[in-house]
């Protein structure tokens, strides 16, 4: 009895210094967030990628959307006496010199001036189902990032695992700081995945909303026109 609670003592104290071994480690291993990142296997490569893209289209994305959906707050009222005063050629200048989208749904607007309103109103909505598209081209991307990063961490981790123990299996060698090392290491992978799935998700989901709200200008926009069409002349 008493060389089997000395055999405990001995394999706790073994247990504790592994644990202070491992700690100091992982201590070690944090003065550096490059040298952890690269300690997560080559899948951190895709991941790199993948993260990289996602910034990239976030940006030229988010540019894109705020210089369709900028406007002047001025535009439609300037556009409104040009029309109500019979000044066609002057409404269709300054919508044709104006680069947003709503400049271009209500330029394509004036042109089919004296046509019936809803051969106007059809043409206009294709207009902004077309700015629509240009505005949402390469926004998906975010989402299958968002979707996929993920997964490409929780493979890493997998791949990792599966090492770790093959080589365990191989050598007869462990212990508690190998092992925990080890998955310590490998979850590296998993967190990277999941960190950039959600910065991509978060970007997809702004965007939508940015463009949502330059739809909801357009359609403002493009109403009004036709109750400008629909008021008398002076």
């Amino acid at each position: 009895m008493h060389l089997y609670f000395l055999q405990v003592i001995l394999d706790s104290a073994k247990i504790k210094d592994s644990l202070a071994r491992l700690a100091l480690s992982t201590g070690q291993q944090k003065q550096s967030l490059w040298d952890i990142l690269f300690l997560g296997g080559p899948l951190m490569v895709p991941l790199a990628i993948l993260l990289v893209i996602a910034i990239f289209f976030f940006f030229e994305r988010a540019m894109a959307i705020s210089k369709a959906a900028k406007s002047d707050d001025n535009f439609m009222n300037i556009i409104r006496d040009h029309i109500v005063s019979g000044n066609v050629t002057a409404a269709r200048s300054l919508a044709k010199n104006t680069n947003n989208a709503i400049a271009r749904i209500i330029d394509k607007g004036i042109q089919r001036i004296g046509k019936p309103i809803d051969a106007i109103e059809r043409n206009m909505e294709n207009v902004g189902k077309l700015e629509l598209y240009k505005m949402e081209r390469n926004v998906s991307i975010l989402s299958v990032i968002g979707y996929i990063a993920p997964l490409f961490g929780f493979l890493g981790t997998i791949v990792g695992m599966f090492e770790l123990f093959y080589n365990i299996a191989s050598t007869g060698e462990y212990s508690i700081s190998n092992i925990a090392g080890g998955i310590y290491v490998k979850m590296i992978s998993s967190a990277s995945g999941l960190i950039i799935g959600i910065i991509a998700y978060v970007g997809y989901r702004y965007l939508n909303s940015q463009i949502d709200k330059a739809t909801n200008k357009m359609e403002a926009a493009s109403a009004e026109f036709i109750d400008i069409l629909q008021e008398p002349t002076r």
